[in-house]
């Protein structure tokens, strides 16, 4: 089952990374949004432009869709399948893109 959900997890990972690849590492590489430690994208600053905010939303939705699938199926909390995601998306962030970190957003 840990592998199920691992695989599920990373799945996720792959489908949420390359639904937006272009838009989404854009915005990230240019300090609009980052990964939060919860699994979710937080908007880094303030000025965002507005297509930026709409790609947070769309893509926090789909990441929301899929956690609520991976805990059905594996029978664990919504929040639980969020983490292990949150780990994984931190772990790849891409050096100069923006992860929480305990005091706020840094740089990776």
């Amino acid at each position: 089952m840990k592998k199920a959900f691992k695989a599920a997890v990373l799945g996720l990972a792959l489908l949420v990374g390359t639904a937006h690849a272009i838009e989404l590492a854009d915005a990230k590489s240019q300090g609009w949004l980052g990964e939060q430690r919860d699994g979710y994208l937080g908007l880094v600053r303030s000025d965002a432009p507005p297509e930026v905010r709409q790609l947070l939303d769309q893509v926090n939705r789909q990441r929301t869709a899929q956690f609520e699938q991976i805990a059905t199926r594996n029978g664990i909390s919504v929040n639980d399948a969020a983490a292990v995601f949150a780990r994984e998306a931190l772990q790849r962030t891409q050096p100069g893109n923006y992860i929480q970190g305990q005091g706020g957003w840094v740089k990776k």
